[in-house]
């Protein structure tokens, strides 16, 4: 979950476009990564920008109206069909899961609350390690059902909130339920129609025909990632859209447009860190609300500002630079903070019989998983047991890191150890 780390109050000012225009040239003139971004202020979008590729292999530029998928902001779309269906009296903030799915795990506990703020205790599906081998495939509701219900529960409702895709999956079926209409049709009737949103909708196969972008990982070079299935992410992470339209779903959403007051503000009440469909991120003194994506290489952030009235989407389809750092020096740069361009020193590249010494596969007694580093040309690769292989980038002497998920590596050839630092843990790694 991105955490801006800022905000201040909001006056009338002009918008340093030259700034933030030098911000995106950098990173796409170091290959830091490749996205598009939009700030709208009082209802009006103040500033676009669109870098990289749509398509790396067919060198297909990407623009304004690329469109990316969006991961878990889905789950703010379909928290609000779920808000509206509350406003129509077709359900209940305290409707039961076995008013719809009665053999699924506590479905006579659970209930639409819940569900909407991660309080259910349904395992997440897409923590499954059999997920990466379905996940490309088109999937059934009949096939999901069956794999929430296998997953069983791992704490009791409202015991406390841990996220789980689950739950949105969930929620998007009993939307279809209740209306009797695919969730494809109620994301343009009832959100992207009155919000006129013209490039948003639930994705299938990514077209570059109708300027869809791909997505990509840094290995020694950008690679295309294989792409997941909607049928398997559903209202939990299956929409497609562009910057300017999240923007204008946000505008929507905190002006009433799509959902009465009075829901709103129950989406808006955080709990053990989760609203309902929402997250409040702190940017100085002032609160923004909204929801962050990951799905495949595609990452994305839409957040509001609804004492002023301004709002930011971004969305990547190709990431580097974090999102989060990003994200923090449009705003400050918005907001006329202190900030400096990031500079981007060139990796030093070692010769390969230096990166050889460093090859093998390390074992640690307080890490659940074996590390392989190997070597692919002149880059060192690292791999945990049963996930992708990812690019090592050097940082110091003996030492390397991976910028997109904050890993740092320092080796000790003498005594054929490593040690792995992330999100404040540290390991020790010994080489077999």
């Amino acid at each position: 979950m991105l955490l801006l780390l800022t905000s201040l109050a909001i006056a009338a000012q002009s918008v340093n476009t030259a700034k933030l225009d030098s911000l995106f040239q950098r990173i796409d003139e170091n290959d830091q990564g490749m996205g598009s971004i939009s700030i709208f202020k009082n209802g009006n979008e103040v500033y676009q920008n669109t870098f990289g590729y749509a398509n790396i292999e067919e060198e297909l530029p990407a623009d304004a109206l690329t469109k990316y998928r969006i991961g878990s902001i889905s789950k703010t779309f379909t928290a609000v069909i779920i808000m509206q269906l509350i406003d129509e009296n077709q359900l209940t903030l305290d409707t039961k899961l076995d008013k719809f799915f009665r053999l699924l795990p506590n479905a006579d506990k659970i209930t639409i609350r819940q569900l909407l703020g991660h309080r259910s205790g349904l395992y997440n599906y897409t923590d499954n390690p059999e997920y990466e081998q379905w996940r490309h495939e088109p999937q059934s509701r009949e096939q999901m059902l069956q794999r929430v219900k296998e997953g069983g529960t791992v704490f009791e409702p409202d015991e406390k909130a841990e996220y789980a895709n689950t739950n949105y999956l969930l929620l998007s079926y009993i939307a279809e339920d209740v209306t009797g209409q695919r969730y494809d049709k109620l994301l343009q009737q009832r959100i992207a129609k009155p919000c006129g949103l013209q490039n948003t909708y639930f994705g299938g196969n990514t077209d570059s025909d109708r300027d869809e972008a791909f997505s990509y990982a840094r290995t020694s070079r950008w690679e295309l990632v294989p792409e997941t299935n909607t049928s398997a992410a559903m209202g939990a992470g299956g929409v497609a859209s562009t910057p300017t339209d999240l923007n204008r779903f946000m505008i929507c959403l905190f002006t009433g447009t799509l959902i009465s007051d009075s829901a709103r503000q129950q989406m808006m009440d955080i709990r053990d860190g989760y609203g309902l469909g929402l997250f409040s991120y702190p940017f100085f003194d002032r609160q923004a609300y909204g929801h962050t994506g990951g799905i495949d290489g595609f990452q994305s952030i839409a957040a509001y500002f609804p004492d002023d009235e301004v709002s930011i989407a971004y969305t990547t389809n190709a990431v580097s630079m974090p999102r989060n750092d990003i994200l923090i020096g449009a705003l400050s740069i918005f907001f006329d903070k202190d900030y400096q361009l990031p500079v981007f020193s060139a990796a030093k590249t070692l010769p390969p019989e230096e990166l050889d010494r460093y090859i093998g596969i390390y074992t640690s007694e307080g890490f659940p998983l074996k590390i392989t580093i190997s070597r692919t040309d002149s880059t060192l690769m690292a791999q945990a047991t049963g996930q992708s292989a990812f690019p090592l980038t050097t940082t110091g002497e003996h030492q390397f890191g991976f910028v997109p998920a904050g890993i740092v590596i320092r080796f000790h050839p003498e005594t054929h150890e490593m040690t792995l630092m992330q999100s404040g843990g540290v390991y020790t790694f010994k080489r077999e």
